[in-house]
């Protein structure tokens, strides 16, 4: 499995950005696809997530109300719309795709290479 992120980019506070998230085959029902993003000097954090076949979400509590993700079943792609962005959404955000239903890093098995978010104040 293969995931690319795109999407990144330069923000001023208060914009938006959508990130996207190619996999290179479809992933089954019960996969789950995150978003994860890391700060410098910061450890990798949960951001969102949606299971493949339902389309269940949940997100941290950073995310909520702000941020949206989706999945587009016949593009195999996930997107992450990021609204309201704050300096401190600031980070390179990964896509990963998993078998469990879970916001730690480590239960996640494939991992896009990261898109970069700089939110300007």
């Amino acid at each position: 499995v293969q995931l690319q992120a795109s999407g990144g980019g330069l923000v001023q506070a208060g914009g938006s950005l959508r990130l996207s998230c190619a996999a290179s085959g479809r992933p089954f029902s019960s996969h789950v696809m995150g978003w994860f993003r890391q700060a410098p000097g910061k450890e990798r954090e949960f951001v969102a997530l949606i299971r493949w076949g339902g389309g269940s979400t949940y997100y941290a509590d950073s995310a909520k109300g702000r941020f949206t993700i989706s999945r587009d079943k016949s593009e195999n792609t996930v997107y992450l719309q990021m609204n309201s962005l704050k300096p401190e959404d600031t980070a390179v955000y990964y896509c990963a795709q998993g078998r469990r239903y879970g916001s730690m890093w480590n239960e996640y098995d494939y991992w896009g290479q990261g898109t970069q978010v700089t939110v300007s104040s």
